[in-house]
């Protein structure tokens, strides 16, 4: 082995002093391949840059001939650069021409080399390109100089990242890093949104990469990984760990990888090699990246994220980085995030945002269902795409096909610029549908319902036409609140909302709070499985206080109106009267504390456990209108997680069991006379509405943005046409095809807008 010049530390303070000069870039790339060849006693150091083409381009050399620059190319797996960009691992080669995947390029002169050493140049995980030097005498580079020239590729990458090489890439291509890439995710919330990406935790940007004292930095290393390990410790620590759950097998995860000795031995090292300690974790962590983004084990993969995670939470505190989520945002901003809670996406202007990208989720979870009913178009699914993207790249969100196209092509760009006029056509035809009665083409009407929970998506009443709000969800006040909202600010909250909706009704569900609806000042004991425990109705009775609060903000705010309430979650009819018992004693002490009582007071159960289907000769006679919930009617009955992407899709909603269970609620309400509205997501979407009104659903609860398409479906719409050819096919379980196939095929056939 032959030792470098100076070392890697005096090649990095070389190269930061290069970087610093007033060169063009192409200047600036031939002086560091000299420094890097003179300082590790190399014939040749050549740097390859991989296009967002596929093809790694000769960007600059030392020792080759300079006519190949910007002209000799190999392609991704193709020779030796071609093998390490494609499996981003250095290789050390004693004699190069023998290796099976040597390709010779006779214009670059490199017929004398042999010896040959070449690393990835990474950021992110992604290969940018490939850092080489080669020496005529045949000899073995050793760890020292494959480390060295490692770290050299950190800056490297650092520099590709920038804008600075625009002018050395070749017409019609950009480098991969920022070569536009398209994921293909699941729509959550229709539409089509373009801007400019914010990233929901932001990767922190390392500036500092040139260490000018190692024993210093090895210090601030040591320092930060105490304070990390503190920070997990306490928080495994703390009352609401203490049983077994996904949070603290993640946390676990973490405190192992914190005190793993062989990460922290890599960090040190890096920060021999010469940098800082924020850099060697960013070099590490970008090694570790690139080989588990090449594992197809699943697991692996999967601890790529819990890796990611806590390299960011190293760099913010080596960094003092306190960025908070959505401190800066552009005026068309597109929030793009691995996962996160609805009351997080609350916490955003929602006068600038856009759309929501999400790497993981379902179409049910409630994150997705508050973007929903907030107007952002939402896709999930899209993975990989937080690593990927970048702030402030352009964007755009097709809901309709769950489609991402990060750094779009002016081509697809232009594209979907006329897909928005098109979209905007389809609105303005929707509003023109605004005063049209909702009557279908036999002559039933058809009461089309908002879902709501937030005051300011209510002024969209007016633009769609509704005829009330058919479901307004109580949490999200307490989602987005630091502290137990007082019955005073809950008073002030259903009182406007009462203003707003004039002579409309609105319908109150009850706070149901639990699962993945997390409020933030209520400590409750972590479960196996959050969606089947401790939650919504059942916190409720056990928290009698909470319910008493919520109850009388209502029946206060109601000053005389009338007021429905909707009791969620239950799942016997005796919890149903129990609640029912307690609002009405409520109701009875208004006059006594100085209040009107509402005009009318309405009482309904919400039917979203199966359970309840097996007591509707109980419950209907004491409801005075059911609703039904087919988020977790459907997750119930299917054993199936709506949070989990990996099952939520495997069953169709409206599949015969499905709908045989939907029309017990809805003939058993006929028969007691009492009027049931669907307010899950099926009433939202033309096909699964259908499939409602042939059962006999004439209430529907949805997103604002469905009501346009809905009414237009209705109002070509003949349901006993309709109902006649479900009921057949509902009771005849020889029927070929799905239910979805049948009502598509019917649609076709009366030329339905679905």
């Amino acid at each position: 082995m032959v030792t470098a010049i100076g070392g890697p530390r005096v090649l990095l303070r070389q190269l930061r002093e290069t970087m610093a000069e007033p060169l063009a870039s192409q200047d600036r790339l031939d002086k560091i391949v000299d420094l890097i060849a003179d300082n590790m006693r190399a014939d040749v150091c050549s740097f390859y840059v991989l296009r967002d083409d596929g093809a790694l381009e000769l960007f600059a050399t030392h020792g080759l001939k300079r006519d190949a620059v910007h002209i000799t190319t190999l392609r991704l797996g193709e020779g030796l650069v071609g093998l390490i960009a494609n499996e981003a691992e250095p290789l050390s080669l004693q004699n190069a021409p023998e290796h099976p995947s040597f390709a010779y390029r006779p214009e670059t002169g490199e017929d004398p080399f042999f010896s040959f050493l070449g690393v990835p140049v990474l950021r992110a995980g992604q290969t940018l390109g490939v850092l080489v030097v080669q020496n005529s005498e045949r000899r073995v580079y050793g760890e020292d100089e494959t480390e060295a020239l490692l770290t050299t590729a950190t800056i490297l990458a650092e520099m590709i990242s920038t804008a600075d090489f625009d002018a050395l890439v070749k017409p019609g291509s950009d480098i991969d890093l920022r070569r536009p890439r398209m994921f293909q995710g699941v729509g959550f919330s229709e539409g089509i949104a373009l801007g400019q990406v914010v990233l929901h935790d932001p990767r922190v940007v390392v500036t500092n990469f040139v260490a000018d004292d190692t024993d210093a930095e090895k210090a601030r290393l040591e320092a930060a990984l105490q304070t990390m390990r503190v920070s997990i410790d306490e928080l495994l620590n703390s009352g609401d760990m203490q049983i077994p759950s996904d949070h603290r097998d993640i946390l676990e995860t973490y405190r192992m990888f914190a005190h793993d000795r062989g990460w922290v031995r890599r960090l040190e090292e890096a920060i021999d090699s010469g940098l800082t300690a924020e850099a060697a974790v960013e070099r590490v962590q970008n090694d570790t990246r690139a080989r588990m983004l090449r594992q197809t084990d699943p697991y692996i993969r999967e601890r790529l994220h819990d890796l990611d995670d806590l390299a960011n939470r190293l760099l913010r505190i080596l960094t003092a980085d306190g960025s908070v989520a959505g401190k800066e945002m552009p005026d068309n901003a597109i929030l793009v995030a691995r996962n996160m809670g609805p009351a997080e996406l609350l916490e955003y202007d929602r006068t600038k945002l856009r759309a929501v990208v999400l790497e993981d989720g379902a179409a049910t979870a409630h994150v997705a269902i508050v973007a929903r009913s907030v107007g952002l178009v939402a896709v999930g699914q899209a993975e990989n795409i937080v690593s990927m993207g970048e702030a402030g790249d352009d964007i755009i969100v097709d809901g309709f096909t769950g489609a991402v196209h990060l750094r779009p092509t002016p081509d697809i760009e232009a594209t979907y610029i006329d897909k928005v006029r098109l979209s905007a056509k389809r609105r303005a035809h929707y509003a023109a549908l605004k005063d049209t009665p909702p009557v279908s083409r036999d002559g039933q009407h058809i009461t089309l319902l908002h879902n709501s929970g937030l005051l300011a998506d209510m002024a969209m009443l007016e633009e769609t036409g509704a005829e009330g709000v058919g479901l307004f969800r109580t949490e999200l006040q307490f989602m987005i609140a630091s502290k137990m909202p007082r019955v005073k600010e809950q008073v002030e909250l259903y009182s406007e909302a009462m203003r707003l909706m004039g002579d409309k009704p609105i319908v109150f569900r009850l706070l149901d709070i639990g699962g993945d609806k997390v409020v933030p000042y209520m400590r409750s004991t972590a479960e196996e499985n959050p969606a089947m425990g401790w939650r919504s109705l059942r916190l409720a009775l056990d928290r009698p206080a909470l319910l008493r609060t919520q109850v009388r903000a209502l029946l206060q705010a109601a000053s005389g109106k009338p007021l429905r309430i909707l009791v969620p979650m239950v799942t016997e009819a005796r919890e149903y009267m129990k609640v029912k018992r307690f609002i009405l004693r409520e109701n009875e002490r208004l006059p006594r504390l100085g209040f009107a009582q509402p005009e009318t007071l309405e009482i309904g159960s919400m039917i979203e456990v199966p359970s309840l289907l097996f007591e509707l000769d109980r419950l209907l006679p004491e409801t005075d209108f059911v609703s039904i919930g087919s988020n977790d009617l459907i997750q119930f009955l299917t054993a199936t997680d709506r949070a989990n992407p990996r099952v939520a899709n495997n069953y169709d909603p409206i599949a015969r069991p499905r709908l045989r269970a939907l029309k017990l609620v809805v003939d058993a309400a006929a028969k007691y006379g009492k009027p049931v509205t669907m307010c899950g997501e099926l009433a939202g979407r033309p096909v699964e509405a259908m499939a409602l009104l042939s059962i006999g659903m004439t209430r529907l609860s949805m997103g604002a943005s469905s009501i346009g398409p809905i009414k237009e479906m209705v109002l070509g719409l003949d349901v006993a046409a309709l109902k006649a050819e479900m009921n057949d096919y509902l009771e005849n379980g020889e029927t070929e095809g799905s239910a979805r196939e049948f009502l598509t095929e019917f649609a076709e056939r009366h030329s339905l807008a679905v």
